[in-house]
Protein backbone atom coordinates (compact mmCIF):
# COMPACT_ATOMS: atom_id res chain seq x y z
CA UNK A 1 0.00 0.00 0.00
CA UNK A 2 2.64 2.17 0.72
CA UNK A 3 4.28 1.97 -2.61
CA UNK A 4 0.58 2.46 -4.71
CA UNK A 5 0.35 -1.45 -5.25
CA UNK A 6 -2.60 -1.67 -2.90
CA UNK A 7 -5.36 0.11 -1.56
CA UNK A 8 -6.09 -0.09 2.12
CA UNK A 9 -9.54 -1.98 1.88
CA UNK A 10 -6.88 -5.03 0.43
CA UNK A 11 -4.89 -4.86 3.66
CA UNK A 12 -7.29 -4.01 6.27
CA UNK A 13 -10.66 -5.05 7.54
CA UNK A 14 -12.55 -3.01 10.09
CA UNK A 15 -12.82 -4.82 13.29
CA UNK A 16 -16.35 -4.98 13.98
CA UNK A 17 -16.80 -6.40 10.48
CA UNK A 18 -14.41 -9.35 11.79
CA UNK A 19 -16.02 -9.73 15.09
CA UNK A 20 -19.97 -9.17 13.82
CA UNK A 21 -21.24 -12.62 14.36
CA UNK A 22 -19.17 -13.49 17.68
CA UNK A 23 -22.44 -12.08 19.89
CA UNK A 24 -19.76 -12.45 22.71
CA UNK A 25 -17.19 -9.57 21.57
CA UNK A 26 -17.58 -6.21 22.40
CA UNK A 27 -15.23 -3.74 20.71
CA UNK A 28 -14.74 0.04 22.29
CA UNK A 29 -12.75 2.22 20.38
CA UNK A 30 -10.91 3.99 23.38
CA UNK A 31 -7.01 4.85 24.25
CA UNK A 32 -5.65 2.64 26.75
CA UNK A 33 -3.67 4.68 29.78
CA UNK A 34 -2.64 2.24 32.18
CA UNK A 35 -2.79 -1.29 34.24
CA UNK A 36 -5.05 -1.41 37.57
CA UNK A 37 -2.94 -5.57 37.92
CA UNK A 38 -4.86 -5.68 41.80
CA UNK A 39 -7.92 -4.54 40.62
CA UNK A 40 -7.61 -5.69 37.11
CA UNK A 41 -9.16 -3.04 35.01
CA UNK A 42 -7.88 -1.45 32.32
CA UNK A 43 -7.67 2.02 32.72
CA UNK A 44 -8.60 4.37 29.65
CA UNK A 45 -8.01 7.93 28.88
CA UNK A 46 -12.12 8.34 29.38
CA UNK A 47 -12.92 5.21 31.89
CA UNK A 48 -11.75 1.70 32.82
CA UNK A 49 -13.04 -1.65 31.44
CA UNK A 50 -12.84 -4.27 34.13
CA UNK A 51 -11.14 -7.94 32.67
CA UNK A 52 -11.04 -11.44 34.28
CA UNK A 53 -8.19 -11.83 31.81
CA UNK A 54 -5.69 -9.15 29.92
CA UNK A 55 -4.16 -9.55 26.49
CA UNK A 56 -2.02 -6.71 25.62
CA UNK A 57 -0.98 -6.83 21.84
CA UNK A 58 -0.25 -3.11 21.38
CA UNK A 59 2.48 -3.67 18.93
CA UNK A 60 5.98 -1.35 18.51
CA UNK A 61 6.43 2.04 17.43
CA UNK A 62 9.09 4.04 15.19
CA UNK A 63 12.66 4.03 17.14
CA UNK A 64 14.84 6.87 15.90
CA UNK A 65 17.78 6.00 18.17
CA UNK A 66 17.47 9.13 20.46
CA UNK A 67 17.11 11.59 17.25
CA UNK A 68 13.33 12.14 17.26
CA UNK A 69 13.83 15.07 15.24
CA UNK A 70 14.31 12.52 12.28
CA UNK A 71 10.46 11.80 12.01
CA UNK A 72 9.16 14.58 10.07
CA UNK A 73 11.81 13.89 7.43
CA UNK A 74 12.24 10.43 7.49
CA UNK A 75 8.53 8.75 8.06
CA UNK A 76 8.27 5.33 8.87
CA UNK A 77 6.10 2.71 7.97
CA UNK A 78 2.97 0.91 10.91
CA UNK A 79 -0.13 2.33 10.13
CA UNK A 80 -2.28 2.70 7.33
CA UNK A 81 -1.91 6.91 7.65
CA UNK A 82 1.96 6.00 7.99
CA UNK A 83 1.43 4.08 4.09
CA UNK A 84 -1.20 6.56 2.72
CA UNK A 85 1.62 9.41 3.65
CA UNK A 86 4.69 7.47 2.35
CA UNK A 87 2.62 6.76 -1.11
CA UNK A 88 2.15 10.37 -1.27
CA UNK A 89 5.77 11.26 -0.77
CA UNK A 90 6.94 8.62 -3.34
CA UNK A 91 4.08 10.06 -5.85
CA UNK A 92 4.92 13.32 -5.57
CA UNK A 93 8.69 12.71 -6.13
CA UNK A 94 8.30 11.78 -9.41
CA UNK A 95 5.75 14.25 -10.31
CA UNK A 96 8.39 17.30 -8.78
CA UNK A 97 11.42 15.61 -11.01
CA UNK A 98 8.87 16.14 -14.02
CA UNK A 99 8.91 19.28 -13.39
CA UNK A 100 12.15 20.13 -12.31
CA UNK A 101 14.60 22.24 -14.58
CA UNK A 102 17.97 21.99 -12.85
CA UNK A 103 19.70 18.71 -13.24
CA UNK A 104 20.94 18.37 -9.36
CA UNK A 105 18.08 18.77 -7.75
CA UNK A 106 15.87 16.93 -10.18
CA UNK A 107 18.21 14.17 -9.41
CA UNK A 108 17.88 14.30 -5.84
CA UNK A 109 13.87 14.21 -6.49
CA UNK A 110 14.90 10.72 -7.95
CA UNK A 111 16.66 9.53 -5.12
CA UNK A 112 15.06 6.85 -2.78
CA UNK A 113 16.79 6.21 0.89
CA UNK A 114 15.33 3.38 2.69
CA UNK A 115 17.00 2.97 6.07
CA UNK A 116 16.73 -0.45 7.73
CA UNK A 117 17.41 -3.64 5.83
CA UNK A 118 15.29 -6.12 7.56
CA UNK A 119 11.36 -7.40 6.27
CA UNK A 120 10.16 -3.87 5.94
CA UNK A 121 13.35 -1.95 4.69
CA UNK A 122 13.87 -4.82 2.15
CA UNK A 123 10.42 -4.93 1.09
CA UNK A 124 9.64 -1.09 0.53
CA UNK A 125 12.99 -0.78 -1.57
CA UNK A 126 12.10 -3.60 -3.87
CA UNK A 127 8.14 -2.41 -4.46
CA UNK A 128 10.20 1.21 -5.24
CA UNK A 129 12.47 -0.51 -7.58
CA UNK A 130 9.65 -2.60 -9.48
CA UNK A 131 7.35 1.60 -9.29
CA UNK A 132 10.56 3.11 -10.65
CA UNK A 133 11.41 0.24 -13.75
CA UNK A 134 7.45 -1.38 -14.39
CA UNK A 135 4.89 0.44 -13.03
CA UNK A 136 5.31 4.18 -13.86
CA UNK A 137 7.30 3.26 -17.65
CA UNK A 138 6.51 5.17 -20.13
CA UNK A 139 3.90 7.24 -18.25
CA UNK A 140 6.61 10.97 -17.65
CA UNK A 141 7.85 12.93 -20.47
CA UNK A 142 10.77 14.85 -19.29
CA UNK A 143 12.36 11.70 -16.78
CA UNK A 144 13.07 8.05 -17.21
CA UNK A 145 11.66 6.67 -13.54
CA UNK A 146 13.82 3.52 -14.21
CA UNK A 147 16.93 6.39 -13.77
CA UNK A 148 15.70 6.06 -9.97
CA UNK A 149 18.58 5.65 -7.55
CA UNK A 150 17.42 3.59 -4.37
CA UNK A 151 19.63 3.27 -1.70
CA UNK A 152 19.03 0.90 0.80
CA UNK A 153 21.32 1.28 4.04
CA UNK A 154 22.03 -1.62 7.00
CA UNK A 155 24.19 -1.23 9.23
CA UNK A 156 24.74 -4.82 9.94
CA UNK A 157 27.05 -6.72 7.60
CA UNK A 158 23.78 -8.13 6.05
CA UNK A 159 20.17 -8.00 4.40
CA UNK A 160 17.38 -8.96 6.27
CA UNK A 161 19.86 -10.51 9.36
CA UNK A 162 17.26 -12.10 11.29
CA UNK A 163 17.18 -14.93 8.48
CA UNK A 164 19.81 -17.60 7.26
CA UNK A 165 22.41 -16.28 5.52
CA UNK A 166 21.60 -18.10 2.37
CA UNK A 167 18.21 -15.95 2.15
CA UNK A 168 19.97 -13.00 3.20
CA UNK A 169 22.18 -13.47 -0.10
CA UNK A 170 19.14 -14.13 -2.20
CA UNK A 171 17.55 -11.39 -1.28
CA UNK A 172 20.61 -8.96 -1.93
CA UNK A 173 20.70 -10.51 -5.71
CA UNK A 174 16.87 -10.14 -5.81
CA UNK A 175 17.36 -6.60 -4.44
CA UNK A 176 20.18 -5.83 -7.31
CA UNK A 177 18.01 -7.04 -9.96
CA UNK A 178 15.25 -3.94 -9.38
CA UNK A 179 18.19 -1.93 -9.18
CA UNK A 180 18.51 -1.17 -5.37
CA UNK A 181 21.68 -0.48 -4.23
CA UNK A 182 22.29 -2.03 -0.78
CA UNK A 183 24.92 -0.65 1.50
CA UNK A 184 25.79 -2.73 4.73
CA UNK A 185 28.04 -1.68 6.86
CA UNK A 186 26.53 1.63 6.61
CA UNK A 187 25.10 3.77 9.38
CA UNK A 188 22.84 7.07 9.03
CA UNK A 189 24.43 9.96 10.96
CA UNK A 190 22.26 12.78 10.03
CA UNK A 191 18.79 13.11 7.98
CA UNK A 192 17.75 16.71 6.37
CA UNK A 193 15.06 17.75 4.33
CA UNK A 194 17.80 17.52 1.38
CA UNK A 195 19.02 13.81 2.03
CA UNK A 196 21.04 11.93 4.43
CA UNK A 197 25.02 11.36 6.32
CA UNK A 198 25.93 8.10 5.63
CA UNK A 199 29.27 6.55 7.34
CA UNK A 200 31.00 3.79 6.25
CA UNK A 201 34.29 3.00 9.11
CA UNK A 202 35.85 6.45 9.20
CA UNK A 203 34.37 7.37 5.54
CA UNK A 204 31.43 9.52 5.04
CA UNK A 205 29.13 10.54 2.21
CA UNK A 206 26.12 13.15 1.95
CA UNK A 207 23.70 11.59 -0.25
CA UNK A 208 21.25 14.32 -1.58
CA UNK A 209 17.66 12.94 -1.75
CA UNK A 210 14.26 14.42 -0.90
CA UNK A 211 12.53 10.91 0.01
CA UNK A 212 13.75 9.06 3.20
CA UNK A 213 12.03 6.32 4.85
CA UNK A 214 12.87 4.98 8.13
CA UNK A 215 12.55 0.79 8.79
CA UNK A 216 15.70 1.01 11.12
CA UNK A 217 14.51 0.68 14.56
CA UNK A 218 11.32 0.03 16.38
CA UNK A 219 10.54 -0.22 20.19
CA UNK A 220 7.37 -1.27 22.43
CA UNK A 221 4.11 0.40 22.72
CA UNK A 222 4.22 2.63 26.17
CA UNK A 223 1.54 0.53 27.28
CA UNK A 224 4.07 -2.05 27.59
CA UNK A 225 6.20 -0.25 30.13
CA UNK A 226 3.40 0.63 32.36
CA UNK A 227 2.09 -2.70 32.44
CA UNK A 228 5.69 -3.95 33.20
CA UNK A 229 6.28 -1.72 36.07
CA UNK A 230 2.61 -1.97 37.62
CA UNK A 231 3.02 -5.70 37.68
CA UNK A 232 7.16 -6.12 38.20
CA UNK A 233 7.72 -7.57 34.94
CA UNK A 234 10.91 -6.85 32.69
CA UNK A 235 11.61 -4.89 29.68
CA UNK A 236 14.43 -4.58 27.08
CA UNK A 237 15.90 -1.38 25.57
CA UNK A 238 13.50 -1.64 22.94
CA UNK A 239 10.47 -1.56 25.95
CA UNK A 240 9.21 -5.35 24.97
CA UNK A 241 7.99 -7.11 27.97
CA UNK A 242 9.60 -10.14 29.42
CA UNK A 243 7.24 -13.18 29.28
CA UNK A 244 6.91 -16.80 30.46
CA UNK A 245 6.95 -19.65 27.72
CA UNK A 246 2.90 -19.40 27.82
CA UNK A 247 3.37 -15.66 26.60
CA UNK A 248 2.15 -14.76 30.77
CA UNK A 249 3.62 -12.17 32.96
CA UNK A 250 5.40 -14.16 35.84
CA UNK A 251 3.10 -14.23 38.81
CA UNK A 252 0.06 -13.25 36.87
CA UNK A 253 -1.49 -15.84 35.00
CA UNK A 254 -4.05 -12.97 33.42
CA UNK A 255 -2.02 -10.87 31.98
CA UNK A 256 -0.45 -12.06 28.67
CA UNK A 257 1.61 -9.87 26.27
CA UNK A 258 1.69 -11.22 22.66
CA UNK A 259 2.97 -10.60 18.87
CA UNK A 260 5.74 -7.50 18.63
CA UNK A 261 4.80 -5.87 22.54
CA UNK A 262 6.38 -9.54 23.73
CA UNK A 263 9.84 -10.58 24.65
CA UNK A 264 10.01 -14.15 24.31
CA UNK A 265 13.51 -15.92 24.86
CA UNK A 266 12.50 -19.39 26.05
CA UNK A 267 13.48 -21.19 22.94
CA UNK A 268 17.14 -20.00 22.02
CA UNK A 269 17.51 -18.37 26.04
CA UNK A 270 18.26 -15.10 23.51
CA UNK A 271 15.96 -12.74 21.75
CA UNK A 272 13.54 -14.70 19.44
CA UNK A 273 14.47 -13.97 15.96
CA UNK A 274 10.85 -15.04 14.07
CA UNK A 275 9.48 -12.28 12.24
CA UNK A 276 6.96 -10.11 13.48
CA UNK A 277 4.47 -12.05 11.23
CA UNK A 278 5.52 -15.40 12.76
CA UNK A 279 5.45 -14.16 16.51
CA UNK A 280 2.15 -12.57 16.21
CA UNK A 281 0.30 -15.66 14.34
CA UNK A 282 1.83 -17.98 16.91
CA UNK A 283 1.24 -15.81 19.93
CA UNK A 284 -2.64 -15.45 18.80
CA UNK A 285 -2.31 -19.40 18.47
CA UNK A 286 -1.29 -19.88 21.88
CA UNK A 287 -3.00 -17.22 23.59
CA UNK A 288 -6.49 -18.88 22.11
CA UNK A 289 -4.91 -22.61 23.65
CA UNK A 290 -5.07 -21.45 26.82
CA UNK A 291 -7.95 -19.27 27.06
CA UNK A 292 -9.45 -19.51 31.16
CA UNK A 293 -13.14 -19.24 31.62
CA UNK A 294 -14.53 -16.67 34.45
CA UNK A 295 -12.63 -15.26 36.47
CA UNK A 296 -9.60 -16.81 35.31
CA UNK A 297 -10.29 -20.44 35.66
CA UNK A 298 -9.10 -22.66 33.05
CA UNK A 299 -11.09 -22.96 30.08
CA UNK A 300 -10.08 -26.50 28.84
CA UNK A 301 -7.36 -29.29 29.52
CA UNK A 302 -3.61 -28.28 28.86
CA UNK A 303 -2.63 -27.72 25.15
CA UNK A 304 -6.31 -28.79 24.28
CA UNK A 305 -8.42 -25.71 22.15
CA UNK A 306 -10.60 -23.91 24.27
CA UNK A 307 -14.47 -23.38 22.26
CA UNK A 308 -13.45 -20.25 20.17
CA UNK A 309 -9.60 -20.97 19.61
CA UNK A 310 -7.69 -18.80 17.96
CA UNK A 311 -6.56 -19.94 14.44
CA UNK A 312 -3.29 -18.84 12.82
CA UNK A 313 -4.37 -16.27 11.23
CA UNK A 314 -5.52 -14.38 14.28
CA UNK A 315 -9.26 -15.31 13.68
CA UNK A 316 -12.26 -17.17 15.40
CA UNK A 317 -12.91 -20.69 14.32
CA UNK A 318 -15.81 -21.19 12.36
CA UNK A 319 -18.39 -23.57 12.63
CA UNK A 320 -19.63 -25.77 9.18
CA UNK A 321 -22.95 -23.84 8.89
CA UNK A 322 -21.42 -20.02 9.22
CA UNK A 323 -19.06 -20.71 6.30
CA UNK A 324 -20.24 -19.01 3.36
Amino acid sequence: MATGGLSPANIATPLRALVKRQPNVRVVLAGASGVDVVGRRLLLEDGEVPYDTLVLATGARHSYFGRPEWEARAPGLKTLEDATGIRARILSAFEAAEREEDEARRRAHLTFVVVGAGPTGAELAGALGEIARHTLRDEFRRIDPSAARILLVEGTDRVLGAYAPALSARAARDLARLGVEVRTKTLVTDVREDGVTLRQGETEEVVKARTVLWAAGVEGSPLGRILAAAAGAGTDRAGRVVVEPDLTLPGHPELFVVGDLALFTHQTGSRSRASPRSRCSRGGTWRGRSGRGSRGAPGGRSGTPTRGAWRRSGGPRRSPRSRG
